[in-house]
């Protein structure tokens, strides 16, 4: 393949690949218009937020290791196909239950196209130099796009409907397809792998298990009976999965992987990092609409600063791999990270250019930690199974994102609840202490004086619970960065 289709192609998957990734964190300067617009409740923002990248994370080992058998640029494209269609159903959502929904459909499109993504850039790009500069340019996209969803979502609301930030997927998803089949080489999968659609099911109903046990243990009145319910069940379809795949001679995801530091490492510096990275812009950007009273576009603005800062440090971290090697940079990144986001916790009340360059520094310490790791994954991993290394790479991110969501925002729950205290001598549903976007549609309805001393106190505890998560996204990059430091000391591998 020529020097110039190379990076056409490249162009191509990353295109998908923005898609893929902003859809994960649109929904985050989009929420307080769409939670209003619908009349979601608490339960119900959280799983329309987390039904995405949950339902990605447990389709992605079967759907990878299925583009392995019918070949990538198959997947791709049929992914293509219904990654357009679910964004129209999604658009032209009447309800909460409607818009989760697409919301899954959406996710099964994703999930069939993000490991052929990353296998089709492992194979298009044979020179060692090469493909380190184009798995940056992957990463500074999964990450800067992550990051980058709460501007684009901004941008659209200030002039359109919530349903704007799906419709805009089409158009992108048409030229995509176009060009996809002109440009990409069609090469025969190997038909005589088996498919484990009964291991991707476990798996997912082990991930989706767990988080909603997690989510139930965060809210106000929890149902004690359902959290333990769901963890059982959580537990036991992971414990079904691992047993499955190590007694299978062609696993979804070969646990012998796991035996290289390496990939342990890298696997681990994704989920880290993504849900670090996500948890933390969820709640900062419900912060600047509903606390310091930003418009979506001018709380997409201000939070511009992380993803440009990982699109640069993507490639950049790209080009030094070869030099530096990946695993001092994984837990450097993850250290700078966690620095940077605790300055940012030490200025988030000072001059907005403290912060701002606080929150630049998380933004390239998220983007080199992604860089690295996506690199030391994939070369990790023989070349046949490069759609089974894409997959947990990006079962990596997608999980990670998921726990930051479901753990972060259940702590924000939890901690928000504590805090907010409904004044005496008002009337309010208990509904006003599970979140703030309640509290402020409850004050609505009151007098104008008692009004505002409930969006007062609602705004205080808001801030009170966003210290917490903020710091406990802090402790867990410094606290995980160090793990990998001393595990991957070269005294300690000798």
């Amino acid at each position: 393949m020529s020097r110039g289709k190379r990076w056409l192609v490249l162009a191509v998957v990353s295109s998908a690949l923005f898609l893929i990734v902003i859809d994960m964190t649109v929904l985050y300067t989009a929420l307080p218009k769409l939670t209003h617009a619908l009349s979601a409740t608490a339960a119900e923002k959280l799983w329309i937020v987390n039904a995405y990248p949950l339902v990605v994370a447990g389709f992605l080992p079967g759907l990878g290791t299925l583009g392995d058998r019918l070949g990538h640029k198959q997947m791709f494209m049929a992914g293509l196909i219904v990654f357009g269609l679910a964004s129209l159903g999604a658009a032209f959502a009447p309800s909460p239950a409607l818009l989760i929904a697409a919301r899954v459909a959406l996710a099964a499109g994703a999930a069939m196209m993000m490991p052929a993504t990353l296998s089709l850039i492992r194979l298009t790009f044979t020179d060692e130099k090469e493909r380190a500069f184009a798995i940056g340019i992957w990463a500074a996209v999964a990450s800067g796009g992550a990051a980058l969803g709460p501007v684009v979502g901004g941008l659209l609301l200030e002039y359109f409907w919530w349903g704007s930030v799906f419709l805009i997927n089409v158009p992108v998803v048409l030229v995509a397809l176009a060009a996809s089949a002109v440009l990409l080489t069609r090469r025969a999968g190997d038909r005589s792998r088996p498919w484990d659609l009964l291991g991707s099911v476990q798996v997912m109903f082990g991930l989706v298990g767990l988080t909603y046990a997690v989510k139930e243990a965060g809210k106000r009145d929890p149902s004690w009976e359902s959290a333990v319910i769901a963890l059982v069940i959580g537990l036991a379809a992971m414990a079904v999965f691992i047993r499955r795949q190590r007694c299978s001679a062609a696993p979804l995801i070969d646990f012998a992987l796991f035996a290289d530091p390496r990939f342990t490492a890298g696997v681990a510096t994704a989920l880290v990092a993504s849900a670090a990275l996500i948890g933390v812009e969820l709640v900062f950007s419900q912060r600047l609409q509903l606390v310091l009273g930003y418009s979506p576009l001018e709380a997409g603005l201000l939070i511009l600063p992380i993803p440009a800062a990982a699109f640069f440090a993507g490639p950049l971290t790209g080009l030094a791999l070869p030099r530096l090697g990946g695993e001092r940079v994984l837990w450097a990144a993850l250290l700078l990270s966690g620095l940077a986001l605790a300055a940012f916790l030490a200025t988030h009340q000072g001059p907005t250019v403290y912060w701002i360059a606080a929150l630049a520094a998380m933004g390239f310490g998220a983007g080199a930690s992604m860089t690295a790791a996506s690199t030391v994954i994939m070369l990790s991993a023989p070349e046949e199974q490069a759609g089974m290394a894409a997959s947990v790479e990006e079962v990596s991110f997608e999980l990670g994102g998921a726990l930051g969501i479901a753990l972060l925002g259940s702590l924000m729950s939890a901690l928000y609840s504590q805090a907010m205290i409904v004044p005496q001598g008002v009337v309010l549903a208990d509904e006003a202490r599970d979140s703030i976007d309640e509290a402020l549609i409850l004050a609505d309805g009151l007098k104008p004086d008692q009004a505002q001393q409930v969006i007062a106190l609602a705004q205080s505890a808001f801030d009170h619970a966003f210290v917490g998560v903020v710091g406990a996204a802090v402790a867990m990059l410094i606290a995980v960065a160090f793990t990998l430091y001393w595990k991957l000391s070269p005294r300690r591998r000798a």
